[in-house]
């Protein structure tokens, strides 16, 4: 009989684990793939997730166009291509201090994140010396980088005028850093790169596939 208490109890412990790990804190649409919704939850890579499917317990509900009706715990919200995360737990602001990331498929860390409010993707490369990104991705995350200072770039087309800046805050799940250098080139890109003007504002480690970064103070 005691076994059995026992074994209900770790039982109930995992459910409400589980249940824990289901409730999404922040969620963005980061695009669409058809009728389906790219969602990023609490800063993961985008999955595509049709309506009436669920994921990481944030339910899409419709999409129309550029934007998709999402459900968590019996509350629904509009999620536009571009807009910042919208949060959907009750932590409020951004006032957190520690990030985790798992690396992807190709070990590379990704993340959803934020510049100045406008939702953007990241790829962590600790080999960059600042926050860097296409002029396109620039003028997307609304970035005035022509009033910025104009550097000489190298890129595979040759030299080229880029332009270095100043970001007013970048936000990655709830922990957000202020006046941050970035560096905008005229040559595509992929993503932008998480580089070391944000990073070294942290304490970092590494385990595996995992990569936690503490805030300095």
């Amino acid at each position: 009989m005691k076994l059995h208490a026992r074994s209900v109890s770790i039982l109930l412990t995992a459910l409400c684990l589980a249940g824990a790990a289901a409730h999404a804190e922040s969620v963005a649409l980061a695009g669409m793939l058809g009728s389906k919704a790219l969602l990023v939850v609490d800063g993961s890579a985008p999955k595509s997730v049709a309506a009436g499917e669920t994921h990481q317990g944030v339910k899409v509900i419709s999409t129309s166009g550029d934007q998709a009706i999402i459900e968590q715990s019996g509350k629904r919200m509009t999620l536009r291509v571009g807009e910042a995360p919208v949060s959907m737990g009750g932590g409020g602001g951004a006032k957190g201090t520690r990030i985790v990331l798992t690396a992807g498929s190709g070990g590379h860390f990704m993340t959803a994140g934020q510049i100045n409010g406008k939702a953007v993707q990241f790829m962590v490369d600790t080999g960059a010396t600042s926050i860097a990104m296409s002029s396109v991705d620039a003028e997307r995350a609304g970035i005035n980088y022509k009033s910025g200072q104009p550097v000489n770039m190298s890129t595979a087309n040759g030299m080229a005028q880029g332009y270095r800046v100043k970001l007013a805050s970048v936000r990655i799940s709830d922990v957000e850093v202020y006046d941050v250098d970035a560096v905008v080139t005229p040559q595509a890109m992929p993503f932008m790169l998480l580089g070391n003007s944000y990073l070294t504002r942290f304490q970092m480690t590494r385990d595996n596939d995992q990569m936690t970064l503490v805030k300095r103070y």
